[in-house]
């Protein structure tokens, strides 16, 4: 079990504790101690000094409003901007290091997504030299992931769809890193009623919110099956939470994941 919890000034108080004793609740455990990315940074340290010692990043003095006048528009994703390169050769003068970015390459990243089929990616022309550590401080997301990943010895990588641009990002360090590359699986996002997914930043509380999980649990485990495009028998309806969990994890067909996104129905 691994916390991401790297973005200090989002965290809602509380809220990692909840996630925690909700997944209990409904049943999963996880092997060893819980791993905390807040308090990984010496990790991703080790990983940006060897990156750094290949050459391969430079600090950035540029700030997001000035990229975004520079770079006439979009590549690739709408809310992807291409980092221009303007400090790839050194800091223009009267600029100080806002962050750090790695140095990438003019070639295709392609790997098998076990839902998506192929995917390909040309970092150069997507997004440009991206930050593994950012101007507040803390390590970006594509960086830690790695270092964790790769410590762990995590050899599949299941998450949703919304992550899927971030996949060539990610074995593109992997590769200069000397990091083994884990097999992807990216899930179609659950969405609300005017299609657009749900997040965390639309009226955030807690799965067990208003609800008994020891009396709704089975249901919302059966329902989450169901979006992935399983069949469990009705039979587990009244089964514990535990019987349901192991169904799945004997039964998953993964060729039944649909690729679209849609509302999660719990019955």
């Amino acid at each position: 079990m691994r916390m991401e919890d790297l973005d200090t000034p989002r965290l809602v108080p509380g809220m990692a504790d909840d996630i925690l004793r909700t997944l209990e609740a409904l049943g999963f455990a996880w092997d060893g101690e819980v791993v905390w990315q807040s308090r990984r940074t010496g990790a991703y340290e080790a990983a940006l000094t060897e990156l750094a010692r290949k050459g391969m990043v430079y600090p950035c003095g540029c700030s997001r409003a000035e990229i975004h006048r520079i770079s006439s528009a979009p590549h690739g994703r709408a809310d992807d901007i291409r980092y221009p390169g303007l400090c790839r050769n050194g800091l223009a003068d009267g600029k100080s290091p806002r962050a750090c970015r790695v140095r990438v390459t003019d070639e295709p990243i392609t790997f098998i997504d076990w839902v998506m089929g192929e995917v390909s990616e040309n970092l150069a022309e997507s997004c440009g030299d991206f930050v593994v550590k950012r101007a507040d401080g803390p390590f970006a997301y594509q960086l830690a992931v790695v270092v964790d990943d790769a410590e762990y010895g995590v050899n599949q990588v299941v998450r949703g769809a919304d992550l899927l641009s971030s996949t060539p990002r990610q074995i593109y360090l992997q590769r200069l890193l000397g990091y083994a590359v884990p097999g992807y699986c990216h899930l179609p996002l659950v969405t609300g009623p005017d299609g657009a997914k749900l997040s965390k930043r639309d009226n955030a509380i807690s799965l067990a919110s208003g609800r008994n999980l020891r009396e709704e649990g089975g249901t919302l485990l059966l329902g989450a099956l169901r979006f992935l495009g399983q069949e469990p028998p009705t039979s587990l309806a009244l089964a514990s939470f535990r019987e349901i969990l192991d169904w799945g994890a004997a039964n998953f067909e993964p060729a039944a994941i649909p690729r679209r996104q849609g509302p999660l129905a719990w019955y």
